[in-house]
């Protein structure tokens, strides 16, 4: 961490912060600080370093809009993905377990940040911030909510409704099963979320073995008959039996409507 400032990184930081501007890319600076490439380079080497700016990828950077007592600075997490994504021109929308924390599913507060988006696969960080990109195709990006943060920042959560078929979707990444279906059960019984909504966001994001698993919570739960149907009707007859509860041994009763070992109870 850099606790003083030169006189190349007090004129850094005054430029940018009079101009308002928390992006910078190298090459901006050369001209307004009569700075050579190479010691424009040096200086985002040392900004960096020093912790004083935030490195988003080679080249592009993020500056606080003013500097914190102490001098180390980092973005929060909606300036940090929404600046590389933007960069990328790309969508995201934060799922998983910080989608689960927010709407009250889990009240474990997860320590990297979670998105979906249709550019970018991998870890990154972003200052102190730990992101886990997970690439998808456009036509999975989609049921969403804006938030706006208190700095007038836009975060993109995946839904309330989005985010419950998605703990049953991707359960062996999110480590989400069987405790989604209690989360859903509880979400329809206090009607924060609809069964048509479910079953809908269901058929739209869901792949078959989803639609099979929720087509048999729904079916136990007791959702009419024609809500079901719409389930039943995207499917194929399958002998192919799945678990209810995947990692748990396939032994249970068989639902032969939606190919499913009910494991539930073993």
């Amino acid at each position: 961490m850099k606790t003083r400032l030169g006189k190349q990184e007090t004129q850094f930081l005054a430029y940018l912060q009079m101009r308002k501007k928390r992006i910078v890319r190298t090459g901006e600076l050369t001209g307004p600080l009569h700075l050579t490439p190479n010691q424009e380079r040096e200086l985002f080497r040392r900004m960096f370093r020093g912790g004083l700016i935030a490195r988003v990828r080679p080249g592009l950077y993020l500056v606080p809009a003013q500097l914190p007592l102490g001098g180390s600075w980092s973005p929060d997490e909606t300036l940090a993905i929404n600046t590389l994504m933007e960069d990328r021109q790309g969508r995201y929308q934060i799922c998983g377990p910080n989608a689960f924390n927010r709407y009250g599913f889990d009240n474990q507060v997860p320590n990297r940040v979670y998105a979906y988006t249709d550019r970018i696969s991998g870890e990154r960080t972003i200052g102190v911030v730990e992101l886990t990109l997970i690439k998808v195709a456009e036509n999975r990006l989609g049921a969403t909510e804006e938030i706006r943060t208190t700095d007038g920042l836009i975060a993109v959560y995946s839904s309330r409704v989005r985010s419950l078929v998605d703990a049953v979707y991707d359960w062996s990444r999110f480590n989400s099963l069987p405790r989604a279906y209690q989360w859903i059960r509880n979400d329809l019984t206090t009607g924060r979320i609809t069964a048509g909504e479910l079953v809908k966001t269901t058929l739209q994001y869901g792949d078959k073995g989803t639609i099979r698993r929720m087509g048999l919570l729904l079916e136990r739960e007791g959702i009419e008959t024609k809500l079901l149907r719409k389930l039943e009707q995207v499917l194929k007859p399958s002998k192919g039996l799945i678990p209810f509860i995947p990692g748990r041994p396939k032994r249970g009763t068989v639902n032969s409507r939606w190919a499913v070992v009910n494991n539930e109870e073993t």
